[in-house]
């Protein structure tokens, strides 16, 4: 199967998916409901998509195209609204987070379609274990060249949104001592980790072709990267987030993606390269375990810096930005939660109270629900 041409869009536009947990209200435990929940939102009001993930208890939901983050940030509130309300009417709960605190993977049931019983049947209980929840942000560009560069410049600041997202601290009721704990879930798939270094589209059809002739990748779908090209949508794909516990947060962090975008094509304050990736493992790891108080290794001065402090000075290069882009306080609100401490600080400040897990877990819902 040949690589799809690269469809051309609008600059620095903005899709952001969630996936998201469904709860039951009795012991806020994840709940098989997802077709139940999917067919009370037919024909729902608004220009946002709702669709199943690969385990029963949890769906995906996605924002039309947006440009700026009031419109972002009020379309994530109507669909948390009408999502809400559906919820309600049938005794569910629905919360972000990127792992549920205390849920078994192998109680988890595989959705009914074409696609996830494939994976399923190619992964085993890898499938099943993948009943995590993410934050996806698309980041539209008008080439294909253009979007091979934008994505291994953009390398550099994966911790960042790994950091700032974190809200996985608990696995099977075990606080597991990462921040991101959900993202050792995704590690664990052979096609997961960085795209191959090729700054051009062609080149990087001349890799595909390579994959798809061994029968090892059938599309695109099958790369699991922390940024993937998109080329059906024009888009970029950043995919290391977590779900984060309310939809502003999600909405800021798409629009500091956005503006770091906007920074690095208009300033091109480096030339991305292969070299860039010899740190890119460490300083990811260090941004799952430690969170914002993990500490990262610039690729070019070799020198360690805390993550915390990268962050700030990042905020402080693209304010220009985020004006222009009408993102300011999105940028403001990135800027507080570098000192508040990310979701997960937030989880376990409730656990050691002390607060019962299955407590924590509605606090979260709660958090989300509004």
């Amino acid at each position: 199967m040949a690589l799809e041409a690269f469809s051309r869009s609008e600059a620095l536009t903005l899709g952001v998916e969630l996936e998201l947990q469904l709860l039951d209200t009795h012991d806020f435990d994840l709940t098989p409901r997802a077709e139940d929940l999917l067919r009370e939102l037919t024909g729902h009001a608004g220009a946002w998509d709702v669709k199943p993930e690969i385990t029963r208890s949890m769906i995906e939901i996605g924002t039309s195209i947006q440009r700026n983050h009031q419109g972002l940030r009020d379309e994530l509130h109507d669909l948390r609204r009408q999502m809400s309300r559906a919820a309600r009417k049938l005794n569910l709960c629905i919360s972000g987070g990127g792992t549920h605190a205390f849920q078994h993977w192998s109680a988890q049931q595989i959705f009914p379609t074409e696609r996830f019983h494939y994976i399923s049947e190619l992964y085993g209980y890898l499938a099943k274990q993948f009943t995590v929840f993410g934050q996806h942000v698309h980041v539209g560009v008008p080439s294909g060249d253009e979007a091979m560069w934008l994505l291994h410049a953009l390398s550099r600041y994966v911790p960042h949104f790994i950091a700032l997202s974190a809200s996985s601290p608990f696995v099977q009721g075990v606080d597991t001592g990462f921040h991101s704990a959900r993202l050792n879930s995704v590690f664990a798939f052979p096609l997961s980790g960085r795209a191959p270094f090729v700054l051009g589209w062609e080149a990087f059809g001349q890799f595909f072709d390579k994959m798809t002739s061994t029968g090892v990748v059938q599309s695109m779908k099958d790369f699991y990267w922390d940024i993937r090209p998109k080329p059906e949508y024009g888009t970029i794909e950043l995919r290391v987030c977590d779900t984060p516990l309310s939809v502003d947060k999600a909405a800021a962090l798409a629009c500091y993606l956005q503006c770091i975008c906007r920074y690095l094509r208009e300033e091109r304050p480096f030339q991305p390269e292969e070299d860039d990736y010899l740190v890119y493992t460490f300083n990811r790891f260090q941004a799952c375990r430690f969170g914002l108080d993990g500490e990262i290794v610039d690729p070019k001065t070799k020198q360690r810096h805390k993550l915390r402090d990268d962050i700030i000075r990042t905020l402080a290069r693209i304010d220009e930005h985020a004006v222009d882009l009408q993102a300011l306080e999105a940028s403001n609100l990135v800027r507080d939660s570098v000192f508040d401490g990310n979701d997960a600080s937030w989880l376990r400040s409730l656990q050691r109270k002390p607060m019962p897990i299955p407590a924590v877990v509605e606090a979260a819902a709660q958090r989300w629900m509004g």
